[in-house]
């Protein structure tokens, strides 16, 4: 088994290296004193670890990445990622606050993920998060996955305010909410199968691609090699009497059509590397990539302008769509997202322009996203979202120094970020049904009206 390489991957010209105001606080002022908070993230197969400042500074950060050992296995196994995070966290942990030039006594809290994620992986984090806090009295933070992706923009861009659109692709997760505050959120649309990244990984893996570096982006790079226009797979739930007219996404049945389509034209694709194969199968295989992203990426987009539509009846205020997560980094996806939030609201359907109903006047919003080495999952993230909860004085208070064992760590592997609008109608049952606890929303109103915060998450 290969090992993991711990990687200190600050890139300071990356993020603004000063706090621009809106950073600053809600009111445009610059925090004169500076706090710092050390982010930890073990979600998946990457083991991230920063440190941020208040004034929004990334100070020192450091990443192991698994990626390279599950491609072999087609995907994430658990047990193997728990394994390379036991490896790498104490060694992540020490060199972001090498690379910040700080100690851990120097804290003024650590963030930690404690969900959604795999909880064999939430836990190395949580615990060590803990046991930190434990030894040096520093404050906890429990931090969403999602609303780290969500909230990193407002780190590395200007004029990010709430309330905005936000629109999260990554391998487990496609969801478009509208955030209101930090930790308030309203859930416009979610999967109910796979996930966009899920399914380029898959797609990816059937034409045989090199998973390596990820399937998202081999694949990426292939299709523009390709005829988007060769197969004629259809864009999902158009078809749908109900879920034409949501904001939900499915990408089980496009995944369906492709598999079929490279056994019919290419049966034993994934068994032949791509380096291995003539030309003209190759130009095969890019066709089956570019047509496959052509149809996967319309759905996104058309399920983001009808988010647009409701996020401006509800907040009128909104500026842009924060686009994060994995898939974010996807240059074709970007040019389409840029498309869709210029060209707005979905056009009215003909039952709607008999009704007399008519599409109201819009002003293009605008769409941001962090770098692409943000986007994947990082503890810049994690630590900058401790922040935001830091200034709303969302911490928890350390652990109890009597205390030694761990292993009880209360974890969220599944963790919805807000309630669901009014207006979704698709898949509410199903979110119901596995909802192991409250939403972010609802967790974060219990800690900002309780007097004292409960006793710790972690």
């Amino acid at each position: 088994m290969e090992n993991q390489e711990i990687s200190d991957s600050a890139e300071p010209a990356t993020v603004q290296a000063e706090a621009s105001t809106e950073n600053g606080s809600e009111n445009g002022s610059v925090e004169k004193a500076s706090r710092l908070v050390l982010g930890i993230e073990t979600s998946c197969d990457e083991t991230g670890a920063a440190v941020v400042s208040t004034d929004g500074r990334v100070l020192g950060e450091a990443l192991a990445s698994s990626a390279a050992i599950h491609a072999q296995w087609g995907g994430v196994v658990p047990a193997l990622a728990k394994g390379e995070h036991e490896k790498a966290i104490d060694g992540v942990v020490d060199l972001a606050l090498s690379n910040a030039g700080v100690s851990a006594s120097d804290l003024s809290a650590i963030a930690v993920t404690i969900g959604p994620g795999l909880s064999l992986c939430l836990r190395l984090g949580a615990m060590k998060a803990r046991e930190l806090a434990r030894q040096h009295r520093t404050p906890l933070i429990s931090v969403h996955h999602m609303e780290a992706h969500a909230l990193v923009a407002r780190l590395t861009n200007d004029g990010v305010n709430f309330p905005f659109l936000t629109l999260l692709v990554s391998g487990g997760h496609n969801l478009l909410l509208l955030a209101h505050s930090v930790g308030h959120y309203t859930q416009l649309g979610t999967t109910l199968d796979d996930a966009l990244g899920e399914a380029y990984d898959k797609t990816a893996r059937l034409l045989g691609l090199d998973l390596s570096k990820g399937g998202g982006p081999a694949l990426e790079a292939l299709a523009r090699e390709g005829d988007p226009q060769r197969f004629k797979f259809s864009v999902p739930m158009r078809a749908s009497k109900t879920g034409s007219k949501t904001c939900d996404f499915s990408y089980a049945g496009l995944k369906t059509n492709v598999r079929l389509a490279i056994e019919s034209e290419i049966p034993g694709a994934e068994q032949r590397p791509l380096a291995d194969v003539d030309a003209t199968e190759r130009q095969l295989r890019a066709d089956i990539a570019a047509s496959f992203q052509r149809v996967a990426v319309a759905h996104l987009e058309e399920r983001t302008r009808r988010a647009i539509g409701w996020a401006l009846e509800q907040e009128p205020n909104i500026k842009c769509l924060v686009m994060a997560g994995g898939v974010a980094a996807n240059k074709y996806v970007r040019e389409s997202l840029t498309r869709a939030v210029q060209e707005g609201p979905l056009e009215l359907t003909r039952r709607e322009v008999k009704l007399g109903m008519k599409r109201k006047e819009y002003t293009p919003i605008r769409l941001v996203c962090p770098p692409p080495r943000l986007c994947t999952d990082n503890g810049v993230m994690v630590a900058w979202a401790g922040v935001e909860r830091l200034r709303l004085g969302l911490e928890e208070p350390p652990p109890p120094l009597e205390e030694t064992d761990h292993s009880n760590v209360q974890l969220r592997p599944r963790w919805p970020m807000g309630e669901i609008h009014s207006k979704s109608t698709t898949g509410v049952g199903s979110i119901r049904a596995t909802r192991a606890f409250p939403s972010l929303t609802a967790f974060t109103k219990s800690m900002s009206t309780s007097a004292q915060p409960a006793a710790s998450v972690l």
